[in-house]
């Protein structure tokens, strides 16, 4: 199947390692020119020299989504780089964590207020040339009372009703935005790889849930983000795909 993402101009922040790396090899390796962001300079150079190897345009600069005016100034650049924009991927996460008023913030920052800056700036761009695709991704944390009382958990949460309203708002824009989200994956340097090594317990009892044996793959949540970013996913709007392997117990009628 053509996903139709060939000569399209992808923006992935968050782009340097796990899902959101995966998200932008998946792109390019589709054809779509792509910008990427990490905290971390070395990070986003070793993934524009690896994601290079596909032949479109890859470039990165690190960004911390929390500094909005450089936050926004990178966004702004990227749009540039890429010569317009076509799909927006923000991924940015501060990941759990039980405590202080911190987590709140700090949650709030990355993970709503990352997302919220990138579409902001995307927005104008994809209302001028009538199309465009972002793709929110949330977590099956934010389906079910997973892990204690945490920000990481609610927020994610709010990102599901975001994206529902954007897409009510801006279809007429010739705009879809849809929601993804992942059920625990499991890459080396990855929360669930650390967790695995400080809390087995936990992760086995995770384990257990899963009624594949395993957790997922950043590749495995990747396609079915790059599918709803495509042309292959046109009537994909306001939609909310849960991708876990069947880990939650939820249904859907």
């Amino acid at each position: 199947m053509d996903l139709g993402l060939q000569g399209k101009k992808a923006i992935v922040v968050g782009g340097a390692r796990g899902i959101g790396y995966a998200v932008a090899e998946v792109l390019a390796r589709e054809g779509c020119d792509v910008a990427l962001s990490a905290r971390g300079e070395d990070s986003v150079k070793d993934a524009v020299a690896s994601l290079s190897r596909y032949g479109t345009k890859v470039v990165g600069k690190p960004v911390n989504v929390k500094r909005a005016e450089e936050y926004k100034a990178w966004l702004e650049w990227a749009i540039e780089e890429l010569d317009g924009v076509d799909v927006l991927i923000p991924l940015s996460s501060a990941g759990g964590g039980i405590g202080s008023e911190k987590y709140w913030y700090n949650a709030f920052e990355t993970d709503v207020m990352g997302p919220v800056r990138a579409v902001e700036a995307v927005i104008p761009k994809m209302t001028e040339q009538q199309r465009g695709a972002i793709v929110l991704v949330a977590s099956t944390a934010a389906l079910e009372a997973m892990g204690g009382p945490q920000a990481y958990n609610a927020m994610k949460t709010s990102l599901i009703t975001y994206g529902k309203q954007l897409a009510l708002a801006h279809g007429k824009d010739g705009i879809r935005v849809n929601v993804v989200s992942p059920g625990p994956v499991e890459f080396e340097g990855g929360n669930w790889d650390m967790i695995k090594g400080t809390m087995e317990k936990f992760y086995q009892s995770q384990l257990r849930q899963q009624p594949a044996g395993r957790l997922g793959r950043p590749e495995e949540i990747a396609k079915a983000i790059a599918f709803l970013a495509s042309d292959a996913a046109s009537w994909c709007n306001g939609s909310h795909l849960v991708v876990d392997g069947a880990f939650t117990n939820r249904t859907h009628f």
